[in-house]
């Protein structure tokens, strides 16, 4: 998911920056494979955040990076590390970032290996009645922007539009090659299954596994591929070898864009949060405070929605936004009521199980 979910093109990486991280970090050699990719801006603090790069990341130096340090005279220097380098460095006393960008269920999982600062979530202006949702506020994390998992399909393939999962699951009125998720990549997608079989959005969790599992046999013959990249469902959608699929919300966008006869479908999309975290021991958490902060403005969550297509956690920022770019958001009022959030606690308790289960059926 980290290494897939968000990355669109190659960011050039400058040995000049690296060292430049490094000397800010004050140990030494920057630990594991991760590289700086620039700063923002030209003062003398400096503040060192891990995200996943490419656009994402382009986007977010943008919208957020530069003008924080026009306004603050703290640098953001990013660097591109996995968590499981992250924790390494906490574990070993050393962590070599100030800041991580990353998935609430990311997140999760570092609470349970003591990796992640608790947030002091009063020191937030920006948080104080802003009506960010509650589950986007978590203990050791806070939410920044939403993106999703959706159907997209081919208008040309098909004689009637999909409305829903049922409607995807039901091979004989929507006849064509599907393609899904696998759990390779990132969750597997057992909370579609279980609406195509009925189970009504509130009362997904917790996930009847058997039961997905059962309806995900029923559609098993019609999967042509069980995607294991981000970019992959958007390919085969592009090419006409399936008619319908699952895909990162955003890559839809693209194929439509390019002309491609491709719409899809807010019903039923599982939304995830990305957010920030502090790493435990991190030097500069005032300056870490002060970024996050300055990205929970509404003015800058929708400065950043207008160029990456992940909704704000602030419902203020919503209304700074055109139609045409509110129709591309999970979170805006509209695409919020015919969808729902992933519940991060349910999957890190019980992701690998899943998986494992998940490995055996697609191995039978």
């Amino acid at each position: 998911m980290e290494a897939n979910r968000i990355g669109r093109r190659t960011v050039l990486r400058t040995a000049g920056a690296l060292a430049a991280a490094t000397a800010v970090t004050g140990c030494g050699t920057l630990m594991g494979t991760g590289e700086s990719r620039g700063s923002s801006g030209g003062g003398k603090k400096r503040l060192i955040v891990s995200n996943s790069g490419g656009a994402y990341n382009d986007a977010l130096t943008k919208a957020i990076y530069e003008p924080f340090a026009k306004e603050t005279g703290i640098t953001v220097t990013t660097v591109n590390y996995q968590s499981a380098q992250i924790i390494a460095q906490v574990k070993q006393g050393r962590p070599q970032v100030d800041l991580m960008d990353n998935s609430l269920l990311i997140f999760q999982k570092m609470v349970g290996q003591e990796c992640l600062e608790p947030i002091d979530h009063d020191r937030l202006k920006s948080v104080k009645g802003a009506g960010i949702a509650e589950h986007n506020l978590p203990e050791h994390a806070v939410g920044k922007n939403v993106w999703a998992s959706l159907m997209a399909y081919r208008t040309d393939s098909l004689k009637r539009v999909p409305k829903s999962w049922a409607d995807f699951w039901n091979t004989d009125a929507f006849s064509g090659p599907r393609s899904l998720q696998s759990a390779e990549v990132d969750l597997p997608e057992l909370e579609f299954a279980l609406l195509a079989d009925g189970v009504p959005l509130d009362k997904l969790y917790p996930l009847d596994v058997d039961r997905a599992f059962k309806a995900m046999s029923r559609i098993r013959g019609d999967v042509k591929k069980f995607w294991n990249t981000g970019a992959l469902p958007a390919v085969l959608l592009g090419r006409k070898e399936v008619v319908a699929t699952s895909l990162w919300g955003g890559r839809a966008d693209e194929l439509i864009k390019q002309g491609m006869p491709v719409a899809y479908q807010w019903n039923g999309a599982r939304r995830m949060t990305n957010g920030w975290g502090i790493p435990k021991g991190a030097d500069n958490r005032d300056a870490a405070y002060k970024l996050i902060d300055f990205s929970l403005r509404p003015e800058v969550q929708a400065a950043f929605a207008k160029l990456f297509p992940h909704g704000p956690v602030v419902p203020a920022a919503t209304k700074l936004l055109s139609d045409d770019v509110l129709a591309t958001l999970p979170t805006s009022p509209k695409n919020l009521k015919t969808g729902f959030d992933a519940d991060v606690a349910w999957w890190e308790k019980n992701r690998d199980a899943v998986t494992k289960r998940w490995q055996e059926w697609a191995d039978a």
